[in-house]
């Protein structure tokens, strides 16, 4: 929500029109992000005639301030709402940038692979603002992604699978 969002779309603001469809994935409890998904996508469309997107909502995996005990099982509630979700849409590619919504939708990419149904490439960004230790999200996702990408060079050093690419959004 809000940041998250903002840091996504100007990763995306940086792609081709061969990464399309586009599918938005955002917890149900986030009022913010599909607005500006959709004037993103509208701004995309002046530029690339053939946009096409699509948006979705799942169960939020973890609220701010929610105690951990209780976000297991509002997790794994996400993971198998995101299970049929993943499985329909069959992504290549995951990009995600940090918010706990994400960490269902890739171990459910991740877990489809395991099955040999769709082997899905996840690449995750951690957010500009994570200087000097991951996000919850990105402690999870360290040992599912495909591609860790840190903006941030005391990162590196820390996590060694991490790539440093300095400020990418």
């Amino acid at each position: 929500t809000g940041g998250h969002t903002t840091e996504m779309l100007r990763l995306l603001s940086c792609l081709s029109e061969s990464y399309s469809p586009r599918h938005y994935i955002f917890a149900d409890s986030d009022k913010m992000s599909e607005a500006k998904i959709r004037s993103f996508e509208q701004k995309r469309a002046e530029t690339f005639s053939n946009s096409q997107f699509t948006l979705d909502r799942i169960p939020r995996s973890r609220e701010v301030r929610q105690s951990w005990t209780s976000s297991v099982v509002t997790t794994l509630y996400s993971i198998l709402y995101s299970l049929p979700l993943t499985y329909k849409l069959k992504p290549d590619l995951i990009l995600c940038n940090g918010p706990g919504t994400c960490v269902p939708v890739c171990i459910s990419a991740f877990l489809l692979g395991l099955l040999g149904i769709k082997r899905t490439i996840i690449v995750y960004v951690e957010s500009i603002c994570r200087v000097e230790t991951l996000s919850l999200s990105g402690k999870i996702l360290y040992y599912f992604s495909d591609y860790f990408i840190v903006q941030w060079s005391d990162l590196k050093e820390k996590y060694p699978k991490a790539v440093y690419l300095g400020r990418v959004v």
